[in-house]
């Protein structure tokens, strides 16, 4: 058995079960053993930013890691960005990055470069290289240990070319299961002696809080203390719709984080960071925490956080209290003019049941989770790092995590053009994903930010930066040319017809909305 079968019958002992790669060269004895270790499925990927960031949504919707292959310094270079969003999101992946042989590298061939330095922005917990065939199974039991956590993270393992094709590999036996997270008694304790003064309160829930039995405790908590429930403004993972608690996201713009937050005397940290400005402004606050305002830890990333929110309900003799949660209700079909809200209702009105939404629509698709806020159940997922082009990605690997769901991807225009392979690979697969891009002919988020940041000037030079137009995209013509079935919409009307067709069409499909 040689170093790279060895990793891979080490990998799927621990669980892994799919692999996205953009393989070169260096990779091609890992490639190979797909042959040898069925169990492995390894998903093609035009590009790394598509592997690493379909990791991430696999991650986010599976529980568990999937792997990335990913060639040498530059293809880990290009994965870069979705694997910062992975890291934000504490998604657990095995990150394999294909190197020189050992011998090799001193020759400084073209493709020579600091796997680590770069490796380490997104990987800080984890970086290892493979030293020999014999110790490269015990390097991945290491890896995903590290990955799965808890916490969860980016773990990268440098895998030398040698090594992979070299004989003497070792398949060890799979890590113990992850220690038991815990539960603080001292810090319940405190978080409801604080709650219970009366005093106006916000609980902060972040990734591993919003569940749907953390959220039905967080619930219970709020209508015993009178504390308002909000969640991190992008968060992994949300569960919502009818029956599920509903809970409002701190906003994005710092100004009114602050707004929301005045008065507030007690700020409850659930698996969250205190809240601070996205960027810098001149003149205003990065740190949005009011001043006077005490901010208490109920629990963290290594805790376990349903049950330190369901003690915390049970301390305040609230833990069998009904939940408030959403009423079921649909908006009707919209009619008229297509703009950003009627595209919303006309997603609460057709969105499938147990749906997985992954959301890169940036400003586009603020009202998309108003108005399907009382739909059958569904998971939401958020770009957690704020780099663009996740979108796609993610919505392909939480459909091969979750191949009995339907996805829908909701798209910003720009930040669709940084990963349009995405929809090779959904079509290659026959995923059931259903983008819908809202194509504004702009950076619109950044012409907010032209005016928030106090730029002088702004003129046409500037703005012209930020217009998508001359030419104009044809982004159902990008779609069908990589698989895809494609509609464009103009009205309201066509958008609710061009939906619900897409939504029945087996495999992707693209609705367009010109706004």
């Amino acid at each position: 058995m040689n170093g790279a079968q060895s990793l891979a019958r080490t990998l799927v002992g621990c669980g892994v079960e799919v692999c996205f790669m953009n393989p070169g060269t260096s990779e091609m004895h890992f490639v190979a053993t797909l042959d040898a270790v069925p169990e492995l499925r390894g998903v093609l990927t035009l590009f790394e930013g598509v592997a690493t960031g379909a990791a991430d949504g696999y991650g986010r919707m599976a529980c568990r890691p999937a792997a990335t292959l990913l060639h040498l310094g530059p293809g880990l270079g290009n994965g870069l960005a979705n694997l910062h969003n992975a890291r934000r999101a504490r998604t657990p992946i095995v990150n394999i990055v294909g190197d020189h042989a050992t011998y090799h590298k001193k020759f400084d061939a073209p493709l020579e470069s600091d796997i680590e330095s770069i490796a380490r922005s997104v990987s800080p917990g984890f970086v290892r290289w493979a030293g020999a065939p014999e110790t490269v199974g015990a390097d991945a039991v290491e890896a995903y240990r590290a990955a799965v956590g808890p916490p969860g993270q980016v773990a990268t393992l440098v895998l030398p070319a040698d090594v992979s094709w070299e004989p003497g590999g070792i398949v060890p036996p799979p890590p113990p299961p992850p220690p038991t997270p815990t539960v603080d008694a001292e810090r319940v304790h405190a978080v409801a002696a604080a709650l219970g003064r009366g005093e106006p309160s916000v609980i902060l829930l972040g990734n591993g809080a919003l569940g749907p039995d953390a959220l039905a405790s967080a619930s219970r908590v709020a209508g015993a203390t009178g504390a308002t429930l909000a969640s991190e403004t992008f968060p992994a993972r949300v569960t919502r719709g009818a029956g599920v608690v509903g809970v409002e996201r701190l906003a994005y713009f710092g100004e009114m984080v602050s707004a929301s937050l005045a008065g507030v005397r007690h700020l409850v940290l659930v698996d969250a960071q205190p809240p601070v400005s996205f960027f810098a402004y001149p003149n205003k606050p990065s740190w949005l925490t009011p001043e006077g305002c005490e901010v208490h830890l109920l629990a963290g990333a290594t805790d376990d956080v349903p049950g330190a929110l369901a003690a915390l309900a049970e301390e305040l003799g609230a833990d069998r209290a009904p939940a408030a949660t959403a009423p079921s209700g649909r908006p009707e079909l919209p009619t008229g003019e297509l703009t950003a809200r009627s595209v919303g209702a006309a997603l609460g009105a057709l969105l499938p049941d147990h749906a997985i939404v992954s959301d890169d629509g940036t400003t586009s698709s603020l009202f998309a989770a108003q108005q399907t806020a009382g739909c059958p159940p569904h998971d939401w997922l958020y770009l957690t790092g704020g780099a663009i082009g996740q979108g796609p990605p993610v919505a392909v690997g939480a459909a091969v995590a979750c191949p009995d769901r339907p996805v829908v991807s909701l798209q910003a225009d720009g930040a669709a053009m940084y990963t349009l392979q995405s929809w090779w690979t959904m079509a290659r697969l026959g995923l059931d994903v259903t983008t819908v891009l809202f194509n504004n002919h702009s950076y619109a988020i950044l012409n907010m930010e032209l005016q928030r940041v106090g730029a002088e000037g702004g003129g046409t030079r500037a703005t012209d930066m930020l217009d998508l137009g001359r030419p104009d995209i044809d982004f159902c013509g990008l779609a069908r040319a990589l698989g895809l079935t494609a509609w464009r919409s103009t009205t309201a009307e066509e958008f609710g017809t061009h939906l619900a067709a897409a939504l029945a069409t087996p495999g992707p499909s693209l609705v367009e909305i010109v706004l």
